[in-house]
């Protein structure tokens, strides 16, 4: 199986045992590998209502057949589980080296099964996999454990993923962490990990990925390489990373301001990308064989916060820490991004987290008491700093924000179930939907809770509404204030994201620039696998993944009524102060409509139809 590492490995804590199998060239051709392959494992070895913390959930790893080889940004691997944060299906994807090395050692999927009786690390080298006792490192956080495992092995190269404090505590948005920054952030995979007893993953490879015709495919990726230099973003996207969406989305009024009561930061200049360049950058970074080097690395001069370095951040975590909490200080924002990944925890829930509480303390919803005495006022930097350390250990306040807004808004109660940013459980990124309406559709109806990442639709930025036709045969598509259209907009993106984190690859290139068509992806599939695809055929990959997703959340009880998204962005117009997004809402239900009956979902119930199971492949039950 060229551009496969060509096994799967099975690693079974309870027994202390591991098996390997080949790669199922099927199951390969029909979900390619990482999520695609991920969630077809899942969904046939995971019963129904499977408890996420028990040991009978499955802890899925999977890189897909281009991670590894010369693809630029090649480097994604997605890890899928049943949610202990959502209770529904759970995946999450990262970048780095980790995947490289995964696919170095001969394996497409790492499947960990059952729990530990006591803390243990995995450390596997190609085909030999050994269980060792990892109590002296519980307790240590995602930098100590990587540095300590990679000194015990003698190794620097080895590559290592780990969770820290807060999935070893129980917090259910606890993620993994490889190459100390680079997170597998949302929907508790790390929680998942910690509850098996497994505190890190230490993998060194020695294999190649061959790829069926090296000449071909050589030549397509020297073709992609001209275009991703010549891509009209390259230079901001290199010098900022994603952090150059701090000055645009507050420019169009989509900044979440104070809990997403306004969409405009009045410090948006001051926690901005071109700022952060200007004081801290050091150098620019990049993933494995990456053309793209989006990510930096920060020195921190700021006697508050003695020898303060990290990697990033992506724009995410520095609008939670800045406009969502009303922070304009941006050393203690990125002070707050590294006890993040320190600790290992999700910073969009984390920071969603802290600005529920903000709120609810200015609506009179939490007593002094219920706060522990922190001055929950915007921009509090102390009690911010205070809440990330007391969320991680569950101390207090913390323990109520550590399962979440959903969880934390039902306990509470007071009315503040009614401004808890989330969908499904998952907490609702950094953007207002309200302004990019494309990206409020995705949200509510993504497959792992309101999430931005599995659709990612931009065109609605591109403004060219001939485009928009030709694309989509409506003008409106173009525009992120016009709804009409939008399901279209969706499916489309949704499928190119399947098709992003099957393959392994980066969605900024993939998706956000658009640097392959469906018809370019089979032809790069062809020269890598050997495999005969042509674009139709890659596009139904996609839909085949987005439509098994919806039969696994689907099993776990979510219908239409589930792909909501918080009252505030369906009734109340953005407020004055928003820019050119002022006075604009969420038209959700007649998007929903549009989107079912793109897909070829009924329209009631938001199920898919037989008819679309069986054109897929897809169990179609009666």
């Amino acid at each position: 199986m060229d551009s496969y590492g060509g096994s799967v490995l099975r690693v079974d804590l309870t027994e202390g045992t591991s098996v390997r199998h080949p790669t199922e060239e099927e199951l390969a051709r029909s979900f390619l590998g990482g999520r695609g392959l991920n969630v077809k494992r899942l969904w046939d070895e995971l019963p129904a209502h499977t408890d996420a913390l028990s040991p009978e959930n499955a802890l899925i790893f999977g890189a897909g057949p281009l991670v590894g080889t010369l693809f630029p940004g090649g480097a994604r691997f997605n890890v899928t589980a049943m949610s202990p944060h959502t209770g529904i299906l759970g995946d999450s994807n990262a970048g780095g080296f980790f995947g490289p090395e995964l696919k170095f050692a001969g394996y497409d999927q790492l499947i960990v099964q059952c729990k530990s009786d006591h803390p243990v690390y995995l450390w596997i080298r190609d085909d030999q996999v050994e269980i060792r006792d990892a109590r002296g490192l519980w307790g240590r956080d995602t930098w100590e454990t990587t540095l300590s495992i990679q000194e015990d092995l003698g190794d620097p190269d080895t590559q290592v993923a780990t969770v820290g404090q807060a999935a070893e505590n129980g917090v259910t948005f606890a993620g993994i962490f490889v190459n100390l920054n680079r997170a597998v952030g949302r929907t508790g995979m790390g929680t998942v990990m910690a509850a098996k007893n497994l505190k890190a993953i230490a993998i060194r490879g020695t294999g190649l990925i061959p790829v069926a015709d090296m000449a071909r495919f050589q030549e397509i990726i020297e073709r992609l390489d001209a275009v991703i230099y010549q891509h009209p973003e390259y230079e901001q996207r290199v010098r900022l990373g994603t952090t150059k969406l701090m000055r645009a989305l507050n420019a169009i009024g989509a900044l979440p301001t104070r809990h997403f009561q306004q969409g405009q930061f009045e410090h948006a200049e001051d926690v901005s990308g071109e700022t952060i360049e200007r004081l801290y950058k050091t150098k620019s970074k990049a993933c494995f064989a990456c053309t793209i080097p989006c990510s930096r690395f920060l020195v921190v001069d700021d006697p508050r916060f003695p020898g303060l370095c990290l990697e990033g951040p992506e724009y995410e975590p520095l609008a939670g820490f800045t406009a969502r909490v009303g922070n304009s200080d941006l050393a203690l924002a990125l002070k707050c991004v590294d006890l993040a990944n320190r600790y290992g925890m999700d910073a969009i829930t984390l920071s969603e987290a802290i600005s529920w509480a903000m709120e609810c303390h200015q609506r009179g919803m939490l007593s002094p008491e219920e706060s522990n005495g922190l001055d929950l006022t915007w921009g509090n930097g102390d009690a911010i700093l205070s809440l990330v350390h007391k969320i991680a250990h569950r101390e207090g306040l913390g323990d109520l924000l550590a399962d979440g807004v959903k969880s934390a808004a039902q306990r509470l109660g007071k009315g503040s179930e009614q401004i808890a940013m989330e969908g499904k459980g998952l907490e609702v990124f950094q953007a207002d939907p309200r302004a990019i309406k494309a990206y409020g559709l995705g949200n509510a109806v993504a497959s792992r809770g309101a999430d931005h990442l599995r659709s990612e639709p931009w065109f609605e930025f591109s403004n060219d509404p001939e485009e928009g036709i030709r694309r989509f045969g409506i003008p409106e598509t173009a525009f992120r204030l016009e709804s009409r259209g939008k399901g279209l907009v969706v499916k489309h993106f949704e499928e190119m994201a399947a098709i992003a984190d099957s393959l392994g690859v980066c969605k900024n290139t993939y998706n956000n620039m658009e640097v392959l068509s469906w018809t370019e992806t089979a032809d790069l599939l062809q020269a890598a696998t050997g495999w005969d695809f042509t674009g139709d055929e890659v596009q139904a990959i996609g839909e085949r993944i987005v439509n098994l997703e919806r039969l696994f959340i689907a099993r776990e009880g979510i219908t239409r009524r589930d792909d909501a998204l918080p009252s505030r962005f369906l009734k109340e117009p953005m407020p004055a102060g928003s820019g050119p997004s002022t006075g604009s809402v969420l038209e959700l239900e007649a998007m929903l409509d549009e989107y079912y009956l793109a897909r070829g979902w009924e329209t009631d119930t938001g199920l898919p139809t037989s008819d679309k199971l069986r054109e897929l492949g897809l169990p179609a039950g009666d």
